[in-house]
């Protein structure tokens, strides 16, 4: 996406602001690159700007921070569970290639793969984190998110069998090796640990729980939660559905407003009627400078193929054919997408399962929360995104740009 012309400074007002969450027009100020306060419109007295501080009116658009993408499995041909030392320039291609998707940060996610491929994998994300400078224009790693091998047989989708691990500390302990500190999250299978013990060790590890590729009922996933965990994994996907006498895992979580659930909103992973329900059951409410979580949140689930045209690509010791957005085993079994996060929160508008605000925050605020990032103030402004609303046919659409060029304003 190109970025809005603008004036060519770090210290801006930006005026006439749409701010997910908030219910009337905003002004937000910028000094020195920074978000540095947001006042509402109403509140202004006097002229915004003086000669030295310039003036941006976004008449009502929308405004807000990048995407978050907690789940991605890789991009532009790379897998992150194949990351080897050698892959630096592509990892940081990655991050550029997701910085001009809209995405700020994102979680590398190293699916099921053998032990020595999975610690191969983290100690490259862990060196290449160290690299990176802070300052840049690039999308960041915020650590990784291990999808496996603690998961259900039954609910492995395209998992492969033959890496699972039974669900028990010392295999936990295998998998992390020397590298607990780089993984963020990790998905799981809760009915796996009959002793109860693997998730409150995990999480004072300071890792986030995230339930999936699970057969949990209500009551175990219930158990989970109280345990510590606080995260599900692709909502509806690779766990029972929703019954009216076993609600399941997703029942369990949809009640709970100590957890979120993650969603993909490809049209394929689950039916845009099924997302718009989802919805509506969730009663999301975006929220910033608060403390309540958004029940949900929208992820890519994208593989490695993100970025490229649809073809036949490898996928650990398989194959994968891409088309149009969709990649899915030889016999059929869905296995990802290859569609960037933000093009989810555009199809929600265009599924009218829920309006720009909502849309918007799905991607930006949300995914933030689940980190425990809660607030605007002090970020960088040249994360910011104008979001435009075109209502003028019968389908609403949505479109996004980034709000300043850090070139501009780095050389001004």
């Amino acid at each position: 996406m190109t970025t809005t012309p603008q004036p060519d400074t770090a210290n801006l007002d930006i005026i006439n602001v749409r701010l997910p969450g908030s219910q009337n027009l905003q002004h937000v100020l910028i000094r020195q690159g920074q978000i540095d306060g947001i006042k509402p419109m109403s509140s202004l007295s006097q002229p915004l700007s003086s000669t030295e501080i310039k003036q941006l009116d976004l008449q009502g658009d929308w405004l807000s921070l990048g995407g978050i993408d907690l789940q991605i499995n890789g991009a532009l041909g790379l897998a992150f569970p194949d990351l080897e030392p050698q892959d630096f320039p592509k990892l940081t291609q990655i991050c550029q290639y997701l910085w001009e998707q809209g995405i700020d940060g994102f979680m590398p996610t190293i699916v099921t793969t053998s032990v020595e491929k999975i610690q191969r994998s983290l100690a490259t994300i862990s060196e290449f984190m160290q690299t990176v400078p802070q300052n840049q224009p690039t999308a960041k790693i915020l650590g990784v998110h291990l999808e496996g091998p603690f998961l259900n047989p039954s609910k492995r989708g395209a998992h492969p069998q033959e890496h699972l691990l039974p669900l028990t500390r010392d295999n936990v302990q295998r998998v992390l090796g020397n590298y607990s500190h780089c993984v963020t999250i990790i998905t799981l299978a809760p009915e796996l640990d009959p002793t109860g013990t693997v998730i409150p060790h995990l999480t004072n590890l300071g890792i986030i729980v995230s339930l999936g590729h699970s057969q949990a009922t209500a009551a175990q996933a219930e158990q989970a939660f109280i345990q510590g965990a606080t995260m599900v994994t692709h909502a509806f996907n690779a766990m029972p559905s929703l019954h009216h006498r076993e609600p399941g895992l997703l029942g369990a979580a949809l009640v709970n407003h100590q957890v979120q659930s993650g969603f993909i909103a490809d049209g394929q992973h689950v039916s845009p009627l099924m997302v718009k329900l989802l919805l509506g059951m969730s009663g999301i409410t975006p929220t910033w400078e608060t403390r309540n979580l958004m029940p949900l949140f929208l992820v890519s689930d994208a593989l490695a193929p993100l970025g490229l045209p649809d073809g036949i690509y490898p996928w650990d010791e398989r194959q994968i054919e891409v088309k149009q957005g969709t990649a899915r085993l030889a016999d059929g079994t869905l296995a990802g997408t290859t569609l960037p996060l933000l093009i989810g929160v555009q199809n929600l508008v265009q599924w009218n399962c829920c309006g720009a605000e909502d849309a918007i925050a799905l991607g930006t605020i949300a995914p933030r929360q689940a980190l425990g990032l809660f607030s605007l103030v002090g970020e960088s402004a040249f994360q910011l995104l104008r979001w435009q609303v075109d209502s003028s046919s019968e389908i609403p659409s949505l479109s996004w740009q980034r709000l300043l060029s850090f070139d501009a304003a780095t050389h001004d």
